[in-house]
């Protein structure tokens, strides 16, 4: 697996991370924990360095079982988690009081069975506390050698550069995809602008791109995107014409759907590391077949033209989901 450097942090992980979420949380019925550590670990011996995981997801669950799966490749891997949540269950609301992350420090510490944390990320920014706080708080939890980067989630640009002229920000981890292409506009400059890396969660588009979906897929009631508008029939089907322009590339490269997604992706910056998830070891070693995937110039022209053909249809969060949307 490659390397890629996350902007000028000096923070070098594999160009496709692993995102951990889906393990416990969010898309129905959590993994088996013998199966969900055999994936991690499978991850890691296909080239993966990079594991993302939070609080929230579970709340703990998920960093107890990224710890153990982990543990005995402690010191070859980056392991990045999050802050940010009441409790950590993101439907009691935010809070990134300085307190409240100190603690939230200690306890995912004990679960990664780990003494640092590589990068500890604001999960979203917390309108109720100053963000010059929340990046004085981890710059302390730095300095005392508990956590090595700071790192921002779905923060804007006035966040991002106020939280940097504080404590310089390694990494900020939002949605991007070709199937939401909101942060072309002002955060891949800004990114560029202070040596930022970015780091991708959803970039398969929370499955849409790889063509595995149809106008009647029916989701659990327990897989958060029963509720989410963009994959409601009538979005799914008005999205088809995206899934097909990934797909009519992917079968001229000779290669899947969410390969040539992934490789679009890499295409666009060369400190950006998508993190995508998956509960499947097949669909693990298809995502890292996506940094083998070559696009032309060419390639990349016909793509950004294609999409801006291209309407897309439905929010990306439903009214339930409101505090992953936070500025």
């Amino acid at each position: 697996m490659m390397k890629r450097m996350l902007g000028k942090s000096g923070l070098e992980v594999s160009a496709i991370g692993l995102g951990c979420m889906g393990l416990s949380y969010g898309y129905g019925p959590a993994t088996d924990r013998a199966d969900a550590i055999a994936l991690i670990r499978a991850a890691h011996e296909r080239g993966v360095t990079f594991f993302d995981t939070a609080e929230a997801y579970g709340p703990g669950v998920n960093e107890e079982v990224v710890g153990e799966a982990l543990e005995p490749v402690r010191d070859t891997v980056v392991i990045a988690t999050k802050f940010g949540f009441v409790n950590g269950v993101p439907a009691q609301g935010l809070d990134s009081r300085p307190e409240r992350i100190r603690q939230v420090a200690d306890e995912a510490l004990k679960r990664l069975r780990t003494d640092r944390i590589d990068l500890f990320y604001q999960h979203r920014v917390d309108p109720n506390v100053p963000i010059e706080d929340v990046a004085g708080a981890v710059k302390d939890l730095i300095e005392a050698g508990k956590v090595k980067h700071f790192g921002l989630s779905e923060a804007g640009p006035e966040a991002i550069r106020r939280a940097h002229a504080v404590q310089p920000v390694a990494a900020l981890q939002s949605e991007y995809s070709m199937f939401w292409r909101e942060p072309e506009a002002e955060i891949l400059p800004l990114l560029e602008e202070l040596g930022i890396g970015f780091v991708p969660f959803a970039p398969l588009g929370k499955g849409f791109l790889t063509g595995q979906m149809k106008a009647d897929t029916v989701f659990a009631k327990d897989d958060f995107r029963s509720t989410v508008p963009r994959f409601q029939a009538d979005a799914l089907k008005a999205n088809q014409a995206l899934v097909d322009l990934v797909s009519t590339l992917a079968s001229e490269k000779g290669a899947a759907p969410a390969q040539v997604a992934l490789a679009w992706l890499l295409a666009q910056r060369p400190w950006i590391v998508p993190i995508p998830g998956t509960t499947k070891l097949h669909r693990l070693e298809e995502n890292l077949g996506g940094a083998t995937v070559k696009l032309t110039e060419a390639d990349l022209v016909r793509i950004r033209e294609a999409l801006a053909a291209i309407a897309i249809v439905g929010e990306r969060y439903g009214s339930a989901h409101q505090t992953f949307v936070n500025r």
